[in-house]
């Protein structure tokens, strides 16, 4: 997304998660824009990982990447280290969030999103298509089959995250939004990355464009950090979910399905734990790159 004239960069957390709520609704692609729902006011939003798909999303996008040299192992070990020691240290003062946060993105300064969108096609292909869950999936084409639009919400690149929209045949996706100026990247977010409270924020800037009635929408998600999201619909329901979420859905009397079984759930729990929460994609990267030259 090119910013339009470089206005100073919000400061407060509300700010930046509804600047990267507007840009992520702003910058989804309508794939079906061309066939007009049957039924207009009602649509599905999907988390994407272990929800869509199992584990982490970016951490495949970023193994992807690193092994076709698009930044190096000292790149993303550097990053990491700086969402780890917040995470660690659990420092409070919002302003170093705030730049943990705005880092998390930060190794792809200097690339083309043309670049990463062509990588992102191949990587999808390699490290992606066979983790998709088929339970999640025939879930999606039930709205679909309905005549509803189906969108996926998550903290991934807007770029990925259309990827596998467009690869699983949904209506579009909306993603954490890198600023980018003359088709380069710069290092920076647009606003904050897509977590918690910026997803309900970018549902409901999607909604106001698109006529949706969120009562008679849809939210899927494993993780009680988007419980912005499922309280925002009328019919929110828990995929493959943490222990928090499990119980709050069952207070609540939310529909549950987990796809887990056994091993596969234990890892898949470990995976998602580690990445949990806005400054996920780029700790779980660097540890991946990390363990791969031990």
């Amino acid at each position: 997304m090119t910013p339009p004239d470089r206005k100073p960069r919000p400061r407060n957390l509300q700010q930046r998660s509804t600047l990267a709520g507007e840009a992520a609704a702003a910058a989804t692609e309508v794939e079906s824009a061309l066939t007009p729902p049957l039924d207009a006011s009602a649509a599905a939003f999907f988390d994407v990982d272990n929800t869509v798909m199992q584990g982490a999303s970016i951490f495949h996008l970023a193994r992807g990447l690193h092994r076709r040299r698009f930044f190096t192992t000292r790149e993303i070990l550097g990053a990491a280290w700086k969402q780890a020691y917040f995470r660690v240290v659990g420092v409070e003062d919002p302003e170093h969030v705030a730049e943990a946060r705005s880092s998390a993105l930060s190794f792809i300064a200097g690339h083309t999103v043309t670049e990463l969108e062509e990588l992102g096609e191949e990587i999808f292909d390699e490290g992606m298509a066979h983790r998709i869950w088929p339970g999640t999936r025939a879930l999606a084409q039930l709205h679909l089959d309905e005549g509803q639009r189906v969108w996926l919400v998550t903290a991934a690149p807007i770029e990925i995250a259309q990827i596998i929209a467009r690869r699983l045949g949904l209506t579009g996706a909306m993603g954490t939004v890198a600023e980018h100026v003359d088709g380069v990247y710069t290092g920076q977010l647009v606003g904050d990355m897509l977590h918690g409270p910026a997803k309900g924020e970018a549902i409901k800037a999607l909604a106001a464009r698109e006529g949706l009635d969120l009562r008679r929408c849809s939210a899927y998600s494993d993780s009680h950090n988007d419980l912005p999201m499922l309280t925002l619909v009328g019919d929110p329901c828990a995929i493959n979910p943490d222990h928090k979420l499990r119980a709050y859905a069952r207070e609540q009397g939310w529909r549950i399905h987990d796809y887990r079984t056994g091993r596969k759930a234990l890892r898949a729990g470990l995976v998602v734990g580690g990445v949990a929460g806005a400054v996920s994609g780029t700790v779980a990267a660097g540890v991946a790159l990390r363990g791969r030259r031990h």
